[in-house]
């Protein structure tokens, strides 16, 4: 059976039949592109929204949040590598209909998809987004941003809010470390700026990876020549996955943070005591 090519990220991957893609969730069954995992829920939680990051949309709230299996990324220093970088992790199946109904009948406005990459389940993602608009529920991501225009451009009229993350300005280490595209990245945060989504964008500082200034200044001022407005959440690592560096040191963080304020209105230092 020939080759399908799945054009939804920059991997652009040729699957063979019975194969799967790098994100391991989108499979070629056929001759016809399959998603094993359409509807498979690996978490949940009602989180604070300011856990998303999210620190100034409908601070204080409440957000319903539902996880996936998979992602089109392999950073080798993912915190949640137990659910992107595997599928078989004792999930369940639940359709939009229950997903949905469970958060209108609680009273939230809104709903997270995150925890692992939600965008490389496109598909079930477009029906619960459009489902919950629908019902006047709004749609948060928590995203890694790398997926083509053409896809952003039917998920992003659907969104009101999103974390997206800018994992370094290297562009090399995108490619070759994380197995990610960076103009993609940047692509896809502009865009979703432009079309009103409300963004906060976070980077993980990773000890030996993105620890330095020159990298974190090319980040900021990225992000300010959108909006200085943005807010820009500076998160400390701690070993896990396959990377075993030392934790980000926390008065190096907090140094990154105090040369980001000189460039950003809205700085956020996280996940440190």
């Amino acid at each position: 059976m020939d080759s399908i090519l799945c054009d939804l990220c920059p991997h652009h991957c040729v699957i063979q039949n019975g194969k799967r893609g790098i994100c391991k969730v989108r499979e070629n069954r056929g001759g016809k592109l399959f998603l094993p995992y359409y509807s498979y829920i690996s978490s949940s939680a009602i989180d604070p929204i300011e856990k998303k990051p999210l620190y100034h949309f409908r601070p204080g709230s409440l957000i319903p949040s539902f996880g996936f299996v998979g992602c089109n990324l392999r950073c080798p220093f993912c915190q949640n590598w137990e659910i992107s970088q595997r599928t078989e992790c004792g999930a369940r199946y639940y359709t939009c209909e229950q997903i949905i109904n469970y958060v209108s009948q609680g009273g939230f406005p809104h709903i997270a998809y995150t925890y692992s990459e939600p965008l490389v389940h496109y598909e079930f993602l477009l029906e619960c987004m459009r489902l919950a608009k629908k019902n006047d529920i709004t749609n948060v991501l928590v995203t890694n941003g790398c997926i083509n225009k053409d896809y952003a451009d039917m998920i992003l009229p659907l969104t009101g809010a999103a974390n997206i993350d800018l994992k370094s300005f290297n562009e090399d280490h995108y490619k070759n470390i994380l197995g990610g595209d960076l103009p993609a990245v940047l692509a896809f945060i502009e865009n979703a700026f432009s079309q009103g989504v409300h963004i906060e964008i976070t980077t993980l500082v990773v000890t030996g990876f993105n620890d330095t200034f020159e990298d974190i200044d090319r980040c900021l001022d990225f992000i300010a020549g959108i909006s200085k407005d943005i807010p820009y959440h500076l998160s400390a690592y701690h070993p896990a996955y396959q990377y075993h560096a030392p934790a980000t040191d926390k008065t190096l963080l907090l140094e990154i943070a105090k040369r980001a304020k000189e460039k950003l209105r809205f700085v956020y230092p996280g996940n440190i005591p």
